[in-house]
């Protein structure tokens, strides 16, 4: 009986390969190993990547058409804008459109629609002076400048972004700055990946996590998916070899059926984290629940300012309390950040919903799934 050919990087795709003979060898390990998966009854093999990066990177590369069955890709909650509530979404506009406040944004928070038809950039079309700023020090520089305006940074990210705007706040407070605001709706993953696993809705089989948060808080904070769960899991790079040899880990494990932590990005994530970066978030914030679109509320999934830095707590400032809203009628982006939907899926995709016109977060943010879907195909 004639062998089956291993499959081979499309002329397309092949480009995105820094090294295209070892990235058809790495195809080729995982269709072995996808096969004797499947000989072992084994007939699906899900495996979440959780970082708006990596899906970015997993669209571009059309690494989808090279993994063989059982091999599935799916999106997690890894999009910082993505994941932002509903009515955090509304709180942001509310801040925004209050007189005397100038708000800072990186731009992908910009078209992001809160409950009522409104974002940022709407508001600043009502007279909002909303800027958008490629550094929280930009926002740091503008509340040096103007001393009679109020200046609030959005600070949505993950643990990557949280110690950069730490910096920031300590400078704020060692200047002795009056002015200057963060509204903090940062968001931690390991919890967030606790309330995916435990909820037992999900079909997930393997995580890739992700190499910029890694790179922070280290490996050690996710082994209790592989512990708890026995759900494999790897730290993987960005670049498509870097994927492949994750997905190709995860396979490793499933077959072994020894779940554990295993770390491919060792050039820069390493045991124990980055111990400045931890200290550093450890003086500026405190763990606290946090909204996420979809899932809702979790459990310590949040940081908030510390009690020696709760004087630059926009929310606080300025008296915006927490509150629910409704997601857009008709988007299943919660559905497709929690693995249970892709982007196809959705009626709205690519329809009433596209990059110029985006209906959810999924699609106006450059790491969310549906851009990365409608810009780069499945």
């Amino acid at each position: 009986m004639k062998k089956a050919s291993s499959p081979k990087l499309a002329a397309d795709t092949a480009p995105l390969f820094r090294d295209r003979e070892l990235a058809d060898r790495m195809v080729s390990a995982i269709g072995e190993k996808a096969a004797r998966l499947a000989a072992s009854g084994r007939r699906r093999a899900n495996f979440m990547e959780v970082c708006g990066t990596h899906t970015m990177s997993i669209a571009a590369s059309g690494l989808r058409r090279l993994l063989p069955a059982p091999v599935k890709m799916l999106s997690g909650p890894g999009c910082p804008v993505c994941v932002t509530s509903q009515g955090d979404i509304d709180r942001l506009i509310e801040l925004a459109l209050l007189p005397g406040v100038t708000t800072a944004t990186f731009g992908d928070m910009l078209k992001v629609k809160g409950s009522k038809g409104l974002d940022l950039q709407a508001a600043r079309e009502k007279g909002a002076d909303v800027r958008v700023v490629y550094s929280p020090l930009d926002a740091l520089d503008i509340a040096g400048a103007e001393r009679s305006r109020k200046v609030v940074f959005i600070g949505v990210g993950f643990e990557t972004t949280a110690p950069v705007i730490g910096g920031v706040l300590a400078r704020a407070r060692a200047a002795g700055l009056k002015n200057f605001f963060v509204a903090p709706l940062f968001k931690l993953v390991p919890p967030a990946l606790e309330a995916l696993l435990s909820s037992g809705e999900g079909e997930v089989d393997g995580f890739i996590m992700p190499g910029h948060v890694s790179a922070i808080i280290g490996p050690e904070p996710y082994r209790f998916v592989a512990e708890k769960y026995k759900v494999p899991c790897v730290i993987a790079g960005f670049e498509p070899l870097d994927i492949l040899r994750g997905v190709d880990a995860l396979l490793g494990q499933m077959l072994s059926g020894r779940p554990e932590v295993d770390t491919e990005y060792s050039r820069v994530v390493k045991a124990g984290g980055n111990p400045a970066a931890l200290k550093l978030m450890s003086e500026v914030f405190a763990p606290a629940d946090a909204s996420w679109r979809a899932i809702g509320k979790i459990p310590g999934s949040g940081l908030a300012l510390a009690p020696a830095y709760g004087k630059f707590d926009a929310f606080a400032e300025f008296g915006v309390k927490e509150r629910e809203a409704p997601e857009p009628k008709g988007c299943i982006c919660g559905l497709i950040l929690t693995g249970k939907a892709s982007p196809p899926d959705c009626r709205l995709f690519g329809k009433a919903c596209t990059p110029s016109s985006a209906v959810g977060p999924c699609m106006v943010s450059s790491e969310g799934a549906c851009a990365a879907w409608f810009k780069y195909g499945g």
